[in-house]
């Protein structure tokens, strides 16, 4: 589903590598989750895979679905399947949620040469999937995530995922800033999409999201690469330890 070889990335304006080998395979049906203390270059990879500006890849490799990621532009890597949840999703005044939400469902459609999807059918589908989110209706009518809390900005953005369909789902620390109630909400969201035909990528600093979301996969990071990959019981060794022991034991 994801294949990342060798990939080294700098800041564009400081001229300070970030990322500095990093090897990851994220197939099918599978949930890959990345902790690692801060400044380890977590976030940096989902940045740079969503195509956000001022990065420059210096060396290796990013496809999914054995296409070339880095070498597109970002609205075409979200009709490939790309999808990325913020840690601090944006406010849009002006633009309505189910505006928002029907132009990029169709845009997308569009770009993959599918038919659109009508406005009965958007309105029945949106409805079901928002509900099963315990988003209600006036959620939708207002601006995107503008006088939303955070829990609400989260499963909006859950909402966006479960309509666009993304083959490939990329969590930026959705946990963060969330209460137990709105994490599980956010997590029931997630665990509903999970299928044979989409991979998982969640990054956060917390064993207590991968509780309710339950991983095939973990991989510590730390100083721009992978140093440790396990299964869940890694999660809970970081938990109960830190990343002390492991950075000592790797470096």
């Amino acid at each position: 589903m994801l294949n990342i070889k060798n990939l080294h990335v700098s800041l564009e304006e400081e001229d300070k590598q970030i990322l500095k080998g990093v090897d990851l395979t994220v197939e099918a049906g599978k949930v890959h989750a990345i902790m690692g203390p801060n400044g380890s270059g977590k976030s940096t990879l989902s940045y740079v895979l969503s195509g956000k500006d001022g990065y420059e890849v210096t060396e290796g490799s990013a496809e999914l679905l054995g296409e070339d990621l880095l070498d597109i532009d970002p609205e075409e890597r979200a009709a490939l399947g790309l999808f990325l949840a913020f840690q601090y999703p944006v406010e849009i005044p002006g633009v309505g949620n189910m505006t928002f939400l029907r132009t990029a469902v169709n845009s997308q459609r569009k770009a993959r040469g599918e038919d659109e999807m009508s406005a009965t059918e958007f309105l029945k589908v949106v409805r079901e999937r928002a509900k099963s989110l315990k988003i209600d209706a006036d959620m939708l009518k207002r601006p995107v995530n503008v006088g939303f809390s955070g829990g609400e900005k989260k499963r909006n953005e859950i909402l966006q995922m479960a309509m666009l369909e993304p083959k490939m789902c990329i969590l930026d620390e959705t946990d963060s800033g969330l209460d137990v109630d709105a994490m599980k909400l956010v997590a029931e969201g997630v665990n509903a999409l999970r299928s044979e035909g989409r991979g998982f990528l969640v990054i956060t600093h917390y064993q207590r999201l991968l509780d309710h979301i339950k991983p095939d996969v973990v991989h510590i990071m730390a100083n721009g690469r992978i140093v440790k990959t396990g299964g869940p019981e890694l999660a809970l060794e970081v938990e109960q330890n830190g990343y002390a022991d492991i950075l000592a034991e790797v470096a």
